[in-house]
């Protein structure tokens, strides 16, 4: 065989290991029930359900979080993080965790939390009428 041909099949076979890697390394987005059925990390997208109680004991243990959150679809479920608990958690309107289905509890291994905007409607209308009652 010639050098350029053995050449062209080690670059194409690190560019076929380079697309696995990255392929297997990618999780999907998917509901509670998604994750119940999935063998790897999942992405679950939900809100926090504030009626029930997040739990939280720095003096126990630093290094445990757990919460009730809704999917996207609706079904609620008892999430575990193994890590200090985010700041300003309850005021997120939406959170997103990325992790695995461990018997009835979903296992989180990363939050990320979309907090409030302070720049709501609301807000700008209240200021303008308030600077409109000003100048007069």
């Amino acid at each position: 065989m010639k050098k350029t041909s053995i050449f062209g099949l080690v670059v194409i076979a690190i560019a076929i290991a380079v697309i696995i890697s990255v392929y297997s390394n990618s999780s999907t987005y998917g509901s509670f029930k998604d994750a119940g059925a999935a063998t790897g990390e999942l992405h679950v997208v939900g809100h926090l359900n504030k009626d029930k109680q997040l739990y939280y004991d720095a003096t126990k243990d630093a290094n445990y979080f757990s919460f009730y959150m809704k999917d996207n679809k609706g079904e609620e479920c008892k999430v575990v993080f193994t890590g200090a608990k985010p700041q300003d958690f309850e005021r997120s309107e939406q959170i997103v965790l990325t992790g695995a289905m461990r018997g009835d509890e979903f296992h989180a291994s990363k939050i990320l939390m979309k907090c409030p905007s302070k720049y709501t409607q609301d807000k700008v209308e209240i200021t303008e009428v308030k600077a409109k009652q000003a100048s007069l």
